[in-house]
């Protein structure tokens, strides 16, 4: 296969500057990585750590971290993976493997871990750089722009979702019906509960409902919290969208045992009404 000197991207070269075109010097990869030709990387809030440098990441860098493409070097030591291979990496972009943490199985909180388009360059590129233990490989029939999202917004979603204590007909409410409540409510409704969506804009019922919700609750025309009480109480609030104020007040929506899952998580710090935590025996 011909492979090119260099290749186009785009990355960010100054703290909340704007992304710029940039041509990148070809690399072979190391050992324990791989070259893809990136068909697809999807557009993540996550991104914005790099615009606005709310994590050291170093400048210029390229974000995309839900990327989908082909495998078109390895190095000579690769064993697993082969040239040629379609193959999708998500925020975790390595790992150690000698930490402590490493050694328990618990990769995401690797001392020395990698996260691609963060602290690594990622997939607003032609091509991109990952690690091979950071790749898991996709069917050539997907459809590599729908399936690129689900490498951090499914994952987000789905992971999170599947770890809970839950039974068949348990409500999971859903709130923020943007690039993660909507895959929220379709790995809920599918699971087998009773989803109900919570935003503030009358357009997204449709949308919600159409998804897999049950019940639709407008935050603008109702009090979130009070309303799914009426309904029982929520065993799972999935918070989808970094609003720290709402998520407090959600909290009041939660049923006894109920867990608040903040996955679209604020920057801002959220306040937690610690009498009602023991009370109703609540999880964050």
């Amino acid at each position: 296969m011909l492979l090119p000197t260099s290749y186009k991207a785009f990355a960010f070269e100054e703290k909340h500057g704007k992304l710029q075109p940039v041509e990148v010097e070809w690399k072979d990869p190391q050992p324990n990585e791989v070259v893809i030709k990136v068909l697809a990387c999807g557009i993540c809030g996550g991104d914005e750590v790099v615009e606005q440098q709310s994590l050291p990441t170093g400048l210029p860098r390229i974000p995309g971290h839900e990327i989908i493409g082909d495998i078109v070097a390895i190095s000579p030591t690769e064993r697993q993976f082969k040239i040629g291979e379609r193959v999708s990496a998500g925020w975790h972009g390595g790992h150690c493997f000698t930490c402590n943490d490493c050694r328990a199985g618990d990769f995401m909180v690797c001392s020395q871990r990698k996260i691609n388009g963060i602290f690594c360059d990622g997939g607003f590129a032609e091509y991109a750089t990952i690690r091979s233990e950071a790749i898991v490989r996709v069917p050539k029939g997907m459809n590599p722009a729908e399936a690129a999202p689900l490498l951090c917004a499914g994952v987000t979603t789905f992971n999170s979702l599947r770890h809970m204590t839950l039974k068949h007909g348990d409500i999971v409410a859903v709130q923020g019906i943007g690039g993660l409540g909507h895959l929220g409510i379709q790995f809920a409704n599918k699971m087998g509960y009773h989803v109900v969506a919570l935003s503030s804009s009358a357009p997204k019922k449709d949308i919600a409902l159409e998804l897999g919700a049950s019940d639709y609750l407008d935050g603008s025309q109702s009090d979130q919290a009070a309303e799914l009480q009426k309904l029982g109480g929520a065993k799972v609030i999935m918070c989808c969208a970094p609003d720290a104020k709402h998520m407090t007040s959600l909290l009041y929506g939660l049923a006894n045992g109920g867990t608040l899952l903040v996955l679209g998580a604020p920057l801002e710090e959220f306040s937690v009404p610690a009498l009602l935590i023991i009370n109703k025996h609540l999880n964050i």
